[in-house]
C-alpha cells in the first residue's frame, strides 16, 4: 500500500532532486502538487503523476494525505506550516524555516503544538566525515574544543544558476537571505550539531556582493561565532567560488581533525604525524529521504527538529545584523 503525500509549493531549486529521490522509493506516492503559479505545479507534479490543485483545502482535508513537502518560496512558509500543522500533517520544510528568527520561532511553536513529524533539508548531517567529527567532539576525544573552521561554497552566481525559475532565491524579500544564508545555514547547522550542549555567546560577520548579477543580494560572507565554552568558529559560504571543496578544521586540546583533498585526517597529541581516518561510519540517507522513510515506517533515524531549525534561523539573522552594523551581537 502506497502512502500518499503532497508537494506544497514547487519553487525551490531542490524540487527536481527530491522528485528524483521519490521515483526510486516504493511505498510513497505524490498525490497532489500545488503552487501559486499553476504552471510550476503542472511541470513538477507531472513528473510524478500528481494531481495539480489550486485549493490548498483539498490537500489539508484529505485524510489519506499523511505528509506535505513544503518547497515553496520562504516567504510562504509560515502560512503553509500553520495550515498543515493544524490539519495534522507531517511536514518537511526546505530551509531556511522562516524569513526571520521570529517567523521561524512561530512555525516551530505551531509544529510542536501539533505533535507532527518535522524535518528540513540539512543533508550534511548524513556525511560520514561529519558524523565521525560529531562523535569525536561529543565524546570528548578531541579534548576541549578551541577552534572550528568550515566552508561551503559553489559557483551559483558565476554560472548563472538562478537565471531561470530559481531567480526568486536571489530576492531576500522572498527567500529571506542571500548566498551566505543559503549555503551558510548548512554549515551553521553542522557547527551547532557538533557543539550540541554548548551555546552561542555572540556573533559577528562580513557579508558582501561580488558580481552584481542578481542585484544587491549578498554573494559571499563569513561569520565568526563565539561559544560560551570559549570555542571560536568561522563559517564561510558563497555563490562566487570557482571550486567548492568541503573544508573543515576542528582543533581541540587533545587532537585535530581536518579535511585535506577530500580526506579526513586526524592528529592527536599521541601521534607523531597526522593519519587518514579510514573507519568512517556509513553515510546516512539524505535528510529528505530520512523524513520520507520515517513517515513510511521503515526508519527510526533522527530528523532535524523544528526547534533546531528555528535556532539556525536565529543565529544566522544575528550574523547578518552584526555584519550590517559592523559589531558583535550577543547570541
Amino acid at each position: 500500500m502506497s502512502i500518499p503525500i503532497a508537494f506544497v509549493g514547487c519553487s525551490h531549486i531542490h524540487v527536481p532532486g527530491f522528485i528524483n529521490m521519490l521515483k526510486k522509493v516504493d511505498g510513497v506516492s505524490v498525490k497532489y502538487a500545488w503552487d501559486p503559479e499553476i504552471e510550476r505545479a503542472q511541470k513538477w507534479g507531472g513528473e510524478v503523476g500528481a494531481q495539480v490543485v489550486t485549493d490548498l483545502n483539498v490537500i489539508a482535508k484529505d485524510p489519506d494525505i499523511k505528509a506535505v513537502v513544503i518547497t515553496s518560496k520562504t516567504v510562504e512558509h509560515t502560512a503553509l506550516v500553520k495550515k498543515f500543522a493544524k490539519a495534522g500533517k507531517h511536514i518537511f520544510v526546505e530551509k531556511p524555516l522562516g524569513m526571520s528568527a521570529e517567523d521561524a520561532k512561530k512555525q516551530a511553536k505551531m509544529i510542536n503544538k501539533a505533535g507532527v513529524l518535522f524535518s528540513t533539508g540539512y543533508f550534511m548531517r548524513s556525511f560520514p566525515i561529519n558524523m565521525y567529527a560529531r562523535e569525536m567532539i561529543q565524546s570528548g576525544k578531541l579534548g576541549k574544543i578551541t577552534r572550528i573552521s568550515m566552508s561551503n561554497c559553489h559557483q551559483g552566481s558565476l554560472a548563472g544558476w538562478f537565471d531561470t525559475e530559481w531567480r526568486w532565491m536571489t530576492k531576500p524579500k522572498q527567500s529571506g537571505c542571500g548566498a551566505f544564508g543559503d549555503l551558510g545555514t548548512h554549515i551553521l547547522d553542522i557547527l551547532l550539531w557538533f557543539m550540541e550542549g554548548d551555546k552561542v555567546k555572540r556573533v559577528t560577520g562580513a557579508i558582501d556582493s561580488a558580481t552584481g548579477r542578481y542585484g544587491k543580494v549578498d554573494e559571499y560572507g563569513q561569520g565568526l561565532i563565539r561559544f560560551k565554552s570559549g570555542a571560536v568558529a568561522n563559517i564561510a559560504a558563497g555563490w562566487v567560488s570557482n571550486a567548492d571543496p568541503y573544508k573543515m578544521d576542528i582543533s581541540g586540546t587533545d587532537g585535530e581533525l581536518y579535511v585535506e583533498a577530500g580526506k579526513l585526517l586526524i592528529k592527536t597529541k599521541d601521534m607523531e604525524k597526522a593519519q587518514e581516518v579510514t573507519d568512517l561510519p556509513d553515510a546516512m540517507p539524505h535528510a529528505f529521504m530520512i523524513f520520507i522513510e520515517r513517515i513510511a515506517g521503515i526508519s527510526e533515524l533522527p530528523v532535524v527538529t523544528a526547534d533546531e531549525a528555528a535556532l539556525r534561523n536565529k543565529v544566522m539573522e544575528k550574523i547578518y545584523l552584526a555584519a550590517r552594523e559592523n559589531t558583535w551581537i550577543n547570541g
